[in-house]
């Protein structure tokens, strides 16, 4: 094992802030213990000190103490500003605050882990917060609305706006351009109907019959809700 000496600094520099360590064929520099040896509170080892501020205390006490409402994560400062406050008085005000609140979350509070890490539940809010905006007022039931209602009738679950198409191995939309609610109109060749040929003596179009069937649907939906509208603003 090689041996490892330090350098006797050379008499030639006295002022020189370098010192040298040799192991071997290996020389190393390293700085003057004047120049790096500090202690972690900022004070050097010769007793200068660094330019490095303390840091301030976890420990926050103060004349009137903070109220809390944790399910908002808010702290309340009811103590009284100095006169004549600057910038740096109100940034120390807020971090004492912040400190705090911090300190009163992980006393009081017990941590939960789970896959995705630990939190810290918060309890209900306390403090009622105002509304940006009046509360809206209770629309009045349509007629449907009521008749459902008093029936007992449920709103079917909403599947989305597509659909599958077995016949052509796709999603197609239920409604609108390409609508399966348009299956058939586009056929180049439909079935006769026997029956009502014999009956009429005409063999019908079924691709002009479902196009206006459909269009009468929507005339009589739009009727049907023109004339709640017009109930509502009357029983309002």
């Amino acid at each position: 094992m090689a041996d490892v000496a330090m350098a006797e600094t050379s008499t030639t520099s006295p002022q020189s802030p370098i010192s040298k360590l040799t192991n071997g064929t290996t020389d190393l520099a390293i700085h003057d213990a004047e120049m790096l040896d500090t202690e972690p509170n900022g004070v050097s080892l010769n007793g200068l000190s660094s330019s490095k501020p303390p840091r301030p205390s976890v420990d926050v006490q103060k004349p009137i103490p903070y109220t809390f409402d944790l399910g908002h994560l808010l702290c309340l400062d009811t103590n009284p500003l100095p006169p004549h406050s600057t910038e740096s008085d109100l940034t120390s005000i807020a971090r004492d605050a912040a400190q705090a609140l911090i300190n009163q979350l992980l006393t009081t509070l017990t941590p939960t882990s789970t896959p995705d890490g630990v939190f810290l539940p918060l309890p209900a809010p306390s403090t009622p917060l105002p509304r940006e905006k009046p509360v809206p007022a209770e629309k009045e039931p349509t007629k449907w609305e009521r008749f459902a209602a008093k029936k007992g009738i449920k709103d079917k679950r909403r599947d989305g706006k597509m659909v599958y198409d077995e016949g052509s191995g796709e999603w197609v939309p239920k409604w609108g351009y390409k609508g399966k609610n348009k299956e058939g109109e586009g056929e180049w060749l439909v079935e006769v109907d026997e029956k009502r040929e014999s009956e009429t003596g005409e063999a019908g179009d079924k691709r002009r019959d479902g196009r206006e069937e459909r269009k009468e649907r929507v005339k009589r939906n739009e009727r049907r809700q023109r004339a709640n509208e017009r109930n509502s603003r009357k029983s309002g």
